[in-house]
This record gives C-alpha cells, structure tokens and sequence, in this order.
C-alpha cells in the first residue's frame, strides 16, 4: 500500500500525537506531578510510537501491521491511563488515544 492510502491513519497518528504532547506538557504543571507520573510516562511513550508509525507509514514501510499493533497497544494503554484523571487535557487525550488506537487494529487486522 502506498502512504496515499494510509492519509487517515497518518492525520489520526498525528492528532494523537498532538493531544499526548499537550497532555504531557499540561501534566507537568499539575499541583501533584508525582501523582500524574504514570501519565506523563504513556504520554510520551503514545507520542513517540504515533509519530514513528506516521513517518513509517509515508515511506511505505512493510511493516505497516506489525508497527500498528503495537501502536494501538500503547494507545489503548495511554488512553486507559488519561481515563483515570479528571483533568479536561486528560480526557481529551484518551479520546485521542482511543480513536488512534482502534484505527491502527483496523489496519494491523
């Protein structure tokens, strides 16, 4: 498959990507840090994993199921984690997470 086939995988990679940096960041200034620890961890981890599957995805990486798969595994972890916190970055980027996470089981399938 070509990257042109993947374009809305690589915008959702790239959305989530977006909410996990904000989440991270807004973490950070969070009265208990230590208490958002495990947080500011997923979030930089689902950062990381969504910004190398977009950047795989458009140079026509063969191993688009595989990466997705664990894509989708730490996004589903980062938006399980962010669910446990009432904080608004939070939430929004679970919903991130999720929608990532479920794209990439669509693709990795």
């Amino acid at each position: 498959m070509s990257h042109e086939q993947h374009q809305e995988l690589i915008q959702t990679l790239h959305s989530c990507m977006t909410a996990c940096n904000h989440c991270f960041d807004a973490c950070l200034k969070e009265e208990d840090v230590k208490m958002m620890s495990e947080c500011i961890r997923l979030d930089r981890e689902c950062a990381d994993i969504c910004t190398y599957l977009e950047q795989a995805l458009s140079r026509n990486t063969p191993f688009v199921a595989e990466l997705a798969s664990v894509c989708a595994t730490i996004c589903e972890a980062c938006g399980n984690e962010c669910n446990k916190h009432a904080h608004d970055h939070c939430q929004k980027c679970a919903e991130a997470c999720f929608k990532c996470a479920e794209a990439c089981k669509n693709v990795a399938s």
